[in-house]
């Protein structure tokens, strides 16, 4: 669905690049994770391929359709969901998205039922200059439903939402993968990339730095540890031992058969960790 090579971007044309000779491919059906801090190249990367940005270098192919001639066609493909909503203040709800459904030549999604799916529809006739940030933010991921798109693409998708609501648009992301749509996911939240992802890519100034599943990056770059509780003359005790090292895989042995075992489970290392060791770099 998305494939691109050797993709290079300039804002100033001064020599400093805020994209340097990426490549990388989303394949169709799966939930592709663009990971990395502020000012890494997502949201550049992400507006190239929205047909927001004019690619300087590479080439670029999003849903069939080469970026070097752009197609209006694409945008009947594409969704969009921005991390920064930018409804129309003075629009009901409705009218925003009765509005924005006009603006495709395919069959769109009846926009009650997109508010409803957001826990919109009973604010339907407010004006949306009176949501709050949460609000317009669902009102936006709403409306990048609107045309049923083949390519969704969504920015922070579950920022400023409370665990709730963060959880009911985590489901529809998971319905709409189900159905058969490709996503790509920017984001710097590796608690919702783990989740949701198929695959991520590790992006820091403007480089990729890896590309993998999350579970391949955790056997790969996870320590194997197990972490145990247990009660050791009235009191309890927490360790953790290696499963890999021998000294450490004979302790273990030795507590399960000669104390009491409270807890005792299998520790991985986050997405957030790996990150900051394949790239040296905070996720801020």
């Amino acid at each position: 669905m998305i494939s691109v090579k050797n993709l290079s971007h300039s804002y100033n044309n001064d020599g400093k690049h805020q994209l340097k000779d990426i490549s990388f491919e989303v394949k169709k059906g799966e939930v592709f994770g663009f990971l990395g801090p502020s000012g890494a190249g997502k949201s550049t990367t992400q507006n190239i391929l929205t047909g927001l940005l004019q690619p300087q270098s590479g080439q670029v192919t999003v849903a069939g359709y080469s970026l070097k001639n752009l197609s209006k066609d694409l945008f009947n493909e594409i969704g969009m969901s921005f991390e920064q909503s930018n409804v129309y203040s003075k629009l009901t709800a409705k009218e925003n998205l009765d509005f924005y459904a006009k603006l495709f030549d395919v069959e769109t999604v009846d926009s009650l039922e997109l508010l409803k799916m957001v826990g919109l529809k009973d604010k339907k006739d407010d004006r949306a200059g009176e949501f709050s940030k949460g609000m317009k933010h669902r009102l936006t991921f709403a409306r990048s439903m609107i045309n049923n798109p083949k390519l969704w693409f969504l920015d922070e998708p579950t920022t400023g939402l409370d665990p709730s609501i963060a959880a009911d648009i985590k489901d529809i992301i998971k319905q709409k993968n189900d159905e058969g749509v490709t996503i790509f996911l920017t984001t710097h939240n590796m608690f919702i990339a783990d989740e949701l992802c198929d695959r991520v890519a590790f992006i820091v100034d403007g480089e990729i730095k890896l590309i993998d599943s999350p579970d391949n990056l955790k056997l790969e770059y996870g320590d194997k540890l197990v972490e145990v509780e247990y009660v050791d003359k009235d009191n309890v005790v927490k360790k953790t031992f290696s499963t890999v090292l021998k000294a450490d895989k004979t302790s273990l042995q030795d507590i399960i058969e000669n104390y009491e075992i409270i807890t005792m489970h299998t520790k991985e290392a986050t997405l957030e960790e790996i990150f900051i060791k394949v790239t040296g770099r905070e996720l801020v």
